[in-house]
Order: C-alpha cells, then structure tokens, then sequence
C-alpha cells in the first residue's frame, strides 16, 4: 500500500504524538491524503528507531480487560530534528498544510509578560544564528521560524499552526512564541507570519506512559513480530481544537475529535482536573513513596488532596453543559486507578515551574479573590516545593533558580520558591503563610519539623 503524501509536518516526535495526533490522523476517512513527517527534539533516537521500520508501529490500546493492537502507519516520515533542510523543504512545500506541536510547556520561552523571553540563553544564540544568515538553530522555536522562512521565500501561501501541549490559550501561547522569535530576527518576515500563519488552540487528552521493555516482549507474544518502538495508552482519548486551517486539514472529527469555537471551559476543564491532579500525586505521591499514578490514587491522604483539588477547581469551572463536569471526574477516577497503565510520577513531575502556572495558580487566585483559602491548589505548590529540595534528579527549565531558592532559610526560601512560579503570589503574604503552612504535610510531617 503507497505511504500518503506529507502534508502535516509535526515537532516533537515522542509517545504522546504517536498515540494521539497519529492515532487521530489514521482514523480520519481521508487518511489515504494525510501523510505525516515528524522530526525529534534534542535527540534523533526516536526517529532512528521509528525510521528502521518504515514508520510503523504498534498502538497498544491498555485496558482493564486486556490489550489490542492497530499498526500505525501515518507517520511516512521520521526525521531527527537536527535535519533543518528537510525540515524546511517540507514546510517550504505547497501541499504542505499545517504544523503540528508537541515540543513541552517549557520550549515556548515565554516570560511573566507572556512574550518571548529573547535574553534566555537558548533564544538569544538561535537569534543569533538566524541572524547570521548561515547557522543552525536548536531550539524546536528556531528551527520552525527558519522553515517558516522558507516557506515564505516560497511562496506557497497560509499554513496552520496546531499547537497540542498542555497550555492555557496554547495556540496564542505558540502566536506570541513565533511572533517574538520572528520580530526580533526580521520585521518584514514578522508581519508575514501575521498575515500568512494561522494559530490553532487545542485540548489533547490520552494518558501515554513510557514504553517499557516489557511492553516489547507483550507486542511480539501477541503480534508475533519484533517492534522496537511500540506505544501503549489507555483506549480514552479526547481532542478540542479551535481556529481556522487555511490550506485544510484531515477529518478527525471522524475519530471523535471537536471543533469548538471558545475552548478555553474545555482547556480549563482538562488542565486543571486532569493536569492539576497528575501534578498533584506526582509531588505528593513520590514525597509518600508512590511510583505511578495508580499506586498514588489508591493512597487516602492523596485521594482525599485531589477531591478536595477537584472541588475548588470545579467551583470556578464555567462554559457549557457538555463539559458534563461531575461525570469528568468520575471518569478520570476510573482512568487513573487502572494499574495496568504504569503512569510514573516521576515522568510528570518534570517541568514543574512551567506546569504549575497552569494547573495550580489560576484555581489559587480564582478562590483567593472569591475570598477562600484556595488550600487545596496551594498544596499542589507546597508539596512541590517539597519535592524540589529532595528529588535527584530534579528537572526543570528554572533549575537553577530552584536550586537556590533552597538554599534561604524559612519563609525566605517559600517567598522565592514562589517567585519562581508566579511573581505576584510571592508578594502575598496570605499566600506565603498558606503554602508555608502546608509545607512538609505530604510527607506526613509538620511544617515546623
């Protein structure tokens, strides 16, 4: 069977886009149109793997009851990152439509303005390079505004970009990222992008854990041929996506997926519920010896921390009723508590600075201002921080400033932390004396101890 022709070239080849953007792609009933090229991030590893099979692999489908298996084979093309000229040429290409993203929360760069931070270390030597005329970009922002470039140069016309990282509003989050790597290397080029690229806001959901070398001995016991890069998820999988696609797009509505034109309820919905609650047993539940989200679930203290999380977050929760809130919940209960998907905590605690502006802040502020305590979105935060002074090894995009942050005394060190996360909660000192207090709860201390 011919491969289908690219036409959707995505940034940040990893397990989640395999099991979601991929997924939802091959079950469009226009998929034979629908080719994708995908490119690593820091590592060709993923895509040297993939591209010794042709592109294919496995979807495991993990449920309860069992597994199943599909062979997945929209992805036509697995490319390393580093490959900036392929990487152009198919963004240069005519047929090409749209840009997909799965690059994490932390490679948007952007500061506490919300603009590009363009004196970050990373931004400002692919600034540099770009501005050379001659130099290679390394960062997933870089590389896309010089193939964006080309397509200009080009002139093959509009293209979308599909932003599907776990970001309030990530499609104006990806416009102010491009936007600003754009405006400060060429303003002509900058104001094509204005007029040319079209920024689309997406919801993604599909819990996708670490492929593991038992998961290979699983595929080639039941399939009975090696894979050496299969993907297991759980059967959910949801995606909200609003914005226009000037040059189209697959019908993956056809896999369940929804065009909305306000997604904002839906992204809140799933980033505070969904993401809020990961981030919460990932901190708290590694602080109480757990492994895996499963394990951490099934832990009272951390179950009771995450129902009354739900709760604030529930009660600032507004949009339509198919949001079907109550029904949410019950649901992301059954979904976490199947222990046949090993979601470590460990996975989702990185990044932390970047996830908890979105998963724990806005719940804190809304229940500051509606005049509560907001203690349950302010554990999320101090069991962080506690988390951050004895992890190794810890990850994240502000390690250093962590870092240092423990080293102060008190409620010097709980001011800083908090800076880090978000400036104006620093300068609250009801805020301080909260998260302060809850501090060393987690672990079954007090915050005197």
């Amino acid at each position: 069977m011919p491969k289908a022709p690219v036409r959707i070239v995505h940034l940040g080849l990893g397990a989640f886009h395999r099991s979601h953007q991929a997924w939802y792609t091959q079950q469009a009933s226009d998929s034979a149109g629908w080719g994708i090229a995908a490119f690593t991030g820091r590592r060709p590893d993923a895509a040297l793997a993939l591209a010794e099979q042709d592109g294919l692999y496995t979807l495991v489908e993990r449920a309860d009851e069992g597994d199943s298996f599909t062979v997945m084979g929209s992805i036509v093309e697995a490319l390393d990152g580093a490959d900036i000229e392929r990487l152009a040429a198919l963004v240069a290409a005519p047929e090409t439509a749209l840009v997909t993203l799965t690059i994490t929360e932390a490679a948007y760069g952007l500061g506490a303005d919300g603009k590009l931070d363009t004196k970050a270390p990373d931004v400002a030597a692919d600034l540099a390079l770009l501005g050379s005329g001659s130099g290679r970009p390394t960062t997933p922002l870089g590389r896309l505004v010089l193939a964006l470039a080309a397509r200009r140069e080009a002139g093959s016309g509009p293209i979308a970009i599909v932003c599907c990282d776990n970001l309030s509003n990530n499609g104006t989050v990806a416009r102010q990222a491009v936007a600003g790597f754009a405006g400060a290397w060429d303003s002509e080029f900058a104001a094509w992008v204005t007029g040319n690229v079209s920024f689309v806001s997406t919801s993604v959901d599909r819990i996708t854990p670490r492929t593991t070398e038992g998961d290979l001995a699983v595929v080639r016991e039941a399939c009975g041929y090696v894979d050496n890069s299969p993907v297991v998820a759980e059967p959910f999988s949801s995606w909200v996506l609003s914005g226009d696609f000037p040059a189209g797009r697959p019908r993956w509505e056809d896999a369940g997926a929804l065009f909305v034109q306000d997604i904002e309820p839906y992204e809140n919905r799933k980033l505070w519920l969904l993401n809020g609650a990961h981030s919460l047993l990932a901190y708290a539940g590694q602080l109480r010896g757990h492994a895996t989200v499963a394990e951490a679930l099934a832990d009272p203290w951390c179950r009771r921390a995450v129902e009354a999380f739900w709760d604030e977050a529930e009660t600032n929760l507004a949009g339509p009723a198919d949001l079907r809130i109550p029904e949410y919940r019950q649901a992301l209960l059954a979904r976490f508590s199947n222990a046949r998907i090993a979601h470590n905590l460990a996975q989702i605690a990185m990044d932390g600075s970047t996830k908890l502006r979105m998963r724990a802040v806005p719940v804190l502020q809304a229940e500051r201002a509606a005049g509560r305590s907001g203690a349950a979105a302010a554990l999320m935060i101090a069991a962080w921080m506690d988390y951050s002074a004895s992890a190794s090894p810890f990850h994240d995009p502000l390690e250093q400033a962590v870092t240092a942050a423990n080293r102060l005394p008190g409620t010097e060190r709980i001011k800083a932390l908090l800076a880090v996360v978000d400036p104006a909660l620093a300068g609250d000192a009801g805020v301080v004396g909260l998260v302060e207090s809850l501090c060393g709860t987690a672990a079954g201390r007090s915050a005197s101890e």
